[in-house]
């Protein structure tokens, strides 16, 4: 199901719920001295609702700049990679076009093999990766330099090749700790439900504002649970970054 459709029935489907809770609590629940609740109950949820908003919009921007950095990496791991390409090209013998070939290869293994891993969140990488970039590491390290230019040719593409390296084991590492742990959703939830309920011990409003406002409340806080579910993994999900940067360096070496 789109996940824009998902996201809407469960905003409805919270402002429903909410509604249904605060109408049998003002039907059924007692009123006696609930106006004179209000500057207590005022006091508790402002403090309570504002350190949740708080934790909220914490996790929301840190995961949103997950998102940005998984997508900058990628490039840098790609431009990486066509780089060190490029410079291998100017080496004597074939060392170029192995390494052109290899880093292709590595490319395609990125896309079409890493790739999903990390859009089902799968810990079990395959190691091809690794053994490509290793040999087209070799393949640079063997390769004779007879002057100035190919020596520093040379010293480019290991640069390179660092940098492809330093940029993978960031995407690799990243995918296995990004996202939200148990004990935050824990409290993303508890505080919910807590923000939510506490608007029914406030008296002096009328039936339909009453359920206006807890499920307007009810509404707009799992809304923002569904963007932080979304964006915990960069790779899937409402994040959705895409292999596009390898494709990209694919076409560029082909």
């Amino acid at each position: 199901m789109n996940v824009y459709v998902t996201g809407v029935f469960w905003v409805v489907g919270a402002a429903v719920t909410a509604a249904v809770f605060g109408y049998l609590v003002r039907r059924f629940g007692w009123d006696e001295g609930r106006r004179d609740n209000n500057d207590a109950a005022g006091q508790v949820f402002t403090i309570v609702g504002g350190l949740h908003a708080v934790l909220i919009a914490f996790v929301l921007i840190s995961l949103f700049d997950d998102v940005g950095s998984t997508r900058d990496g990628s490039y840098t791991e790609a431009d990486g990679l066509v780089a060190a390409t490029w410079a291998a090209q100017a080496l004597p013998g074939d060392a170029g076009e192995q390494v052109r070939k290899l880093a292709i290869a590595y490319a395609k293994t990125v896309e079409q093999q890493e790739w999903p891993h990390l859009v089902n969140d799968d810990d079990q990488i395959p190691a091809t990766g690794w053994t490509q970039l290793d040999q087209m590491r070799r393949a640079v390290a063997a390769a004779p330099s007879g002057d100035d230019w190919e020596t520093d040719r040379k010293n480019t593409a290991s640069d390179q090749l660092w940098q492809v390296y330093q940029a993978r084991q960031t995407r690799l590492t990243g995918a296995q700790t990004d996202g939200v742990g148990a004990v935050m959703w824990f409290a993303l939830i508890l505080g919910s439900i807590i923000s939510v309920l506490l608007p029914n011990l406030f008296g002096g409003t009328r039936m339909a504002a009453h359920l206006v406002i807890v499920s307007t409340l009810a509404g707009t806080i799992v809304l923002l649970l569904y963007a932080i579910y979304q964006l915990q993994n960069p790779y899937a999900g409402g994040a959705n970054v895409h292999p596009d940067a390898f494709a990209a360096a694919i076409a560029r070496l082909g």
